[in-house]
């Protein structure tokens, strides 16, 4: 069973918001909002935040250099994982992740199975890792940040979560690129 170990020492982890949307504003990006202020009350370091264009070029591009920049360890973006012909942030950030979390979006569709019934099939959340920096792509709803924060986010991204979590292994996601 999942559990936080008290024993050990919490990590603070420095994560970048990035909102994909071509109508929201800093001045009503609630699910950015939402993501900012649970990543700041558990603990964890804001490194970035941004607002971009539902445009997979330009989504691709803001990942590559959050991902080449050492001061963040994890990107989570709201918006864009739907169905629709502008709904592209899952094709961006397959683009850069080398390797994909598979299990990340089977997990978020059973947490929104909880919530919203059978209207989870329309949401293409995901997971990967690209040059050591974890990606996760949510829906654009505050209440599906909420949802992936508080149940698998928050959890994941504790260091003293067990039996395992993914910043103890932080220090591997790019020891593929050491071995020459």
């Amino acid at each position: 069973m999942s559990t936080i170990d008290e024993s050990r020492e919490f990590l603070p982890v420095r994560i970048a918001v990035l909102t994909v949307s071509d109508s929201r504003t800093s001045a009503d990006d609630r699910s950015g909002d939402t993501l900012v202020a649970r990543i700041e009350a558990a603990g964890h370091q804001l490194a970035a935040r941004e607002i971009v264009q539902d445009d997979r070029a330009t989504i691709a591009a803001r990942l590559r250099d959050w991902c080449a920049d050492p001061a963040i360890d994890v990107v989570i973006s709201t918006g864009g994982t739907g169905l629709t012909g502008r709904d592209v942030t899952v094709e961006a950030h397959r683009d850069v992740y080398e390797k994909e979390i598979d299990a990340f979006s089977t997990v978020f569709t059973i947490v929104s199975m909880k919530k919203i019934g059978t209207s989870a099939v329309q949401s293409r959340a995901c997971g990967g890792v690209a040059m050591g920096t974890y990606l996760f792509a949510l829906p654009g709803s505050p209440g599906a940040c909420k949802d992936a924060w508080d149940e698998i986010l928050s959890l994941q991204l504790d260091y003293r979560h067990r039996p395992c979590n993914f910043v103890e292994i932080f220090p591997r996601l790019d020891e593929h690129r050491r071995r020459k």
